[in-house]
């Protein structure tokens, strides 16, 4: 079957709505001679005459009269759907559910302020947290996820991002551990004994490989999924905790507890927003990715 000639359907509108190839071909810009041969073609394509003759003008047919409010319809559906969207978003009617996916770290600093600042903005909409087992690109792809949030590493080349905030790593210890004494050397840190935090159960990181460079090297004793399971270990022991410095921002996490500077160098940790392209010109997305920006440019630390 030949695929409808599209093209057509504005004239077809035009026709119908004005009953005159003259007053037809001059609502769209044509002339005359070409939107007899568009009505020639119209015939061809519906099998009726749609315009024909009576006197000094055209009359429609019964099958034109029929057609004429649908493909006004149509006719203006189309153009709307050929549009640019328009550029207003109404927050307050905003009635949408945004999945966003982040380690819980994130989602302990970061929730509540970002939860307050959209309901607030538009109270319709609802956000919805989900944990990030692993980095996998699928599901913003599938659009299961609307945002993610996390270190890039090795994402899917397509994918959107935008920096977020920069993170360092700092120790953690309870309140009154040895180490607090004085001054914390390498020698002193490494020979302490550790926790660290690592989801797929990998114990050495940055700060094994700096150690490494003195000729040392740390003592693991527990490997947890989480940052907050590694400082409450840390709170009721003698190990050493390795967190992100935007953890101290979470007072309840912290209580009991005291940070301090690594004594080696380590890479800082670079957070981002990452979405999928085809979100790009979404006008709630865009709104809801410059909401996680602000929030997290003012981080409660």
């Amino acid at each position: 079957m030949d695929a409808a000639d599209l093209n057509l359907l504005p004239a077809l509108d035009a026709l119908l709505a004005e009953g005159s190839v003259t007053r037809a071909a001059r609502r769209l810009g044509l002339s005359a001679s070409a939107m007899s041969r568009t009505l020639a073609r119209l015939r061809a394509a519906t099998g009726d005459p749609l315009l024909v003759r009576a006197g000094r003008g055209l009359v429609p047919t019964p099958r034109a009269v029929a057609l004429r409010d649908r493909v006004h319809a149509l006719n203006r559906e189309v153009q709307e759907v050929l549009r640019p969207p328009d550029d207003r978003l109404e927050l307050a009617t905003l009635d949408r559910t945004f999945t966003i996916r982040a380690n819980e770290g994130f989602v302990r600093l970061f929730s509540a302020p970002l939860v307050a600042a959209v309901t607030k903005a538009a109270p319709r909409a609802r956000l919805r947290f989900v944990p990030k087992p692993a980095k996998d690109a699928g599901p913003l792809r599938e659009g299961a996820v609307d945002i993610e949030i996390g270190v890039l590493g090795n994402f899917a080349p397509e994918v959107r991002t935008c920096l977020l905030f920069r993170d360092r790593f700092l120790a953690v210890v309870r309140a009154g551990h040895p180490l607090l004494s004085m001054p914390v050397t390498p020698e002193r840190y490494a020979g302490a004994g550790h926790v660290v935090v690592s989801r797929k159960g990998d114990s050495a990181g940055p700060v094994d490989e700096a150690l490494a460079a003195l000729g040392l090297r740390r003592d693991i004793v527990a490997v947890v999924p989480g940052f907050p399971d590694a400082v409450r270990i840390a709170r009721h022991s003698d190990l050493v905790a390795l967190i992100p410095r935007s953890c101290l921002g979470d007072a309840s996490l912290m209580d009991g507890c005291a940070s301090f500077e690594l004594p080696v160098e380590t890479p800082e940790i670079v957070v981002s927003a990452m979405w999928h392209p085809r979100m790009e010109a979404d006008l709630a997305h865009r709104w809801l990715r410059d909401t996680i920006l602000s929030i997290c440019r003012s981080p409660p630390l």
